[in-house]
């Protein structure tokens, strides 16, 4: 992926209620749960990681297994293999701050925030004040998954956090899967990031068609 042009890495830790993702991501979830993949498992594979690839790498996961794991030591193991940043999007913003910043902070994290079209300006601007790397963009009130193309109510939602004139970069993310929508999301923001189609190209092509998804979309 980085070969290829890729800028950074969002890396899925595997957990059995998925909330935010759509049926592709569950099922690569419960098919990597069978194999045996776990948190100490990941961290195991991922040990050599910074050896052979130097872009941002991001676990995006929940908080049940950075809980069962330990918070201190789920940071400290991400600080030891060269993770930079973590997505857990049903960890609260005020839970965060509260009570695991200082942690995330101790060990070079970045924690991003996901924001919707249903997010209060309030609320978007407390988690502009929490970030530190970039915002979660969700394009829609829905989870995970491939779609055709964006409508007016995303169109809206886009120009309106531009004019919000954030500190933090945002990145939009849910039902990014081809050239139009990666075109559609870039004019306001500053990348995208694609999960599901991605899945599905992996799956059908393998490794070997990295390359050729990445110059179909960009």
């Amino acid at each position: 992926m980085e070969k290829n042009g890729v800028d950074l890495i969002e890396i899925g830790l595997p957990f059995s209620d998925p909330l935010a993702d759509g049926p592709t991501i569950q099922e690569s979830s419960t098919a990597a749960l069978k194999n045996g993949m776990n948190t100490a498992l990941l961290f195991e594979q991922l040990k050599d990681i910074r050896k052979s690839v130097s872009i941002p790498l991001i676990l995006m996961g929940y908080f049940n297994p950075v809980l069962q794991y330990g918070v201190e030591e789920f940071c400290a193991k991400c600080e030891q293999v060269g993770i930079d940043g973590l997505i857990l999007p049903d960890l609260p913003l005020d839970v965060y701050t509260k009570e695991y910043e200082a942690i995330f902070k101790k060990h070079g994290l970045i924690n991003v925030f996901l924001i919707t079209p249903q997010t209060s300006d309030e609320r978007i601007q407390a988690i502009d004040d929490a970030s530190e790397g970039f915002i979660y963009m969700v394009s829609s009130a829905s989870t995970t998954g491939a779609k055709q193309g964006f409508g007016s109510e995303q169109s809206d939602y886009f120009e309106r956090i531009v004019n919000m004139q954030l500190k933090n970069p945002q990145i939009v993310g849910f039902g990014i899967s081809n050239a139009e929508t990666f075109e559609q999301a870039t004019q306001k923001a500053k990348g995208a990031i694609i999960g599901s189609a991605f899945i599905k190209h992996l799956t059908a092509n393998g490794v070997e068609g990295i390359g050729d998804f990445v110059k179909q979309i960009r």
